[in-house]
């Protein structure tokens, strides 16, 4: 690309995250960065000091070495707004939460897809293809359900198994989580080494497996309530998009679930989150993908077709941007009626790709511990047993996914229900009926009592 084509492609990701997903998210949350110039001998000699460091799966791509231009972001390890030097230690946890609800489209082929997560079905189909040694027993369901106690089980289930979706920072640095595909060893006695003194600052807390225990239970109630907190009062929260209430609120693979059913329970309390929280809104905008990809291919084609006939026609219809507030307006129509034209169906298509961003962001919560005559009134604090913490929740990995992904989506939907059918609900189906299967020819005796 020319230096010109790279200035244009930053550019369109700061108005992206300027005009729209700062609509969806809020003020607070969303940090769209900056475009600026770089001496081009300080970014070669970046480049060479970087790539020892960076992880083996990241090396078949290049940094922009060449045009000069580059984006400007904040530390997101640290608390923000940074408006002040933060003097005590700082704990960050980045979360990929992933997509948190049931596809209820009526053009979901599969009745599989309106019981299980896409998410507990691709486990398989990474485990299978080598990408990882087992399957999490995350369930996002679990996460964005509101309640408290299987949002406890999730972010637990993150622990053991932290895959990409979870890691944790000490001072900006990688403390815990996998730094690629198959390094995934998970010590939570260093763990709680690491932040024993963050939750029991006097070290009143004898060692041991007991110890290890309660430094992570307070961990995971600390992550619990800056989730279901509320930090931005703008317009986002109280945008009506798709009823949540829609679909299903739990997933039928979901370990929690099969563990209430187990102990005789079939019935899972969903609290619901609060409006104004991250979560909230991440599942907003999610939900945009109102039709599931099976829906959405058809319309895709029908802007293919157009495009074909009429290429010059792309710049009009903002495929590739600019991402302004009249891109934004189009998005906010949620009807579901096809009048069978290219508005209509590049609309949905559109949403679709804010839904695989909401879909595939990350989610930072820094905190510091702070006392209580030193803790701000303008920033939000969080209690524990024997400590208290100041924080903030930003969301990253906000990129506009590519529209020319949309084919790849539609093919790997497929591969994921496929597997899952063949290899994982095709075992799990005997069990049952195969308690019938010995004595089918059977009499029914009935005994006067």
């Amino acid at each position: 690309q020319t230096p010109e084509e790279i200035l244009h492609h930053l550019q369109n990701i700061v108005d992206f995250g300027k005009h729209v997903m700062k609509q969806f998210f809020g003020e607070n949350y969303v940090h769209h960065g900056e475009i600026i110039q770089l001496p081009l001998d300080f970014v070669r000699q970046l480049c060479l000091k970087i790539q020892p460091e960076r992880p083996e799966c990241r090396c078949d791509k290049d940094m922009d070495t060449l045009s000069g231009y580059a984006m400007c972001l904040p530390n997101l390890t640290r608390l923000q707004p940074f408006r002040f030097a933060e003097h005590r230690p700082i704990l960050c946890i980045e979360i990929k939460p992933k997509c948190g609800f049931i596809p209820f489209s009526s053009h979901v082929s599969q009745e599989i897809k309106h019981k299980v997560c896409r998410y507990c079905m691709h486990q398989h189909l990474k485990v299978a293809n080598g990408k990882w040694k087992r399957p999490s027993k995350y369930c996002p369901l679990d996460l964005f359900s509101g309640n408290k106690q299987r949002m406890h089980f999730a972010l637990k289930s993150l622990l053991q198994e932290a895959q990409n979706n979870l890691k944790i920072f000490k001072n900006g640095e990688l403390i815990y989580g996998c730094k690629d595909d198959q390094d995934c060893v998970c010590d939570w006695n260093e763990l709680a080494r690491h932040l024993k003194p963050f939750f029991f600052p006097c070290n009143g807390l004898a060692s041991g497996p007991q110890c290890t225990r309660t430094v992570v239970k307070e961990l995971i109630h600390v992550i619990t309530m800056a989730l279901l907190s509320s930090t931005d009062s703008c317009r986002a929260g109280d945008m009506k998009t798709v009823p949540i209430s829609q679909g299903r609120s739990y997933c039928e693979a979901s370990a929690f679930n099969k563990e209430l059913v187990r102990n005789g329970k079939h019935k899972l309390e969903s609290s619901g989150l609060p409006r104004g929280c991250l979560l909230y809104k991440t599942l907003q905008a999610q939900m945009l993908d109102m039709l599931d990809i099976e829906g959405l291919y058809p319309l895709y084609s029908r802007v293919e077709q157009y495009l074909e006939e009429f290429p010059e026609e792309r710049s009009t219809l903002q495929i590739d941007g600019p991402y302004n507030e009249a891109f934004y307006e189009k998005l906010l129509d949620l009807s579901l009626e096809d009048d069978g034209t290219v508005a209509f169906a590049l609309t949905k298509v559109q949403q679709y790709r804010i839904a695989m961003t909401a879909k595939d962001c990350s989610i930072m919560i820094a905190l510091s511990p702070c006392l209580q005559d030193e803790c701000s009134e303008q920033r939000p604090v969080v209690l524990t047993s024997k400590s208290r913490f100041t924080f903030s929740v930003s969301v990253l990995d906000l990129d506009l996914k590519p529209y020319e992904s949309i084919p790849h989506q539609y093919k790997l939907d497929g591969e994921i229900v496929n597997y899952y059918l063949k290899n994982v609900q095709a075992k799990e189906d005997p069990v049952m009926s195969n308690l019938f299967k010995e004595n089918e020819d059977c009499t029914l005796v009935l005994h006067k009592v």
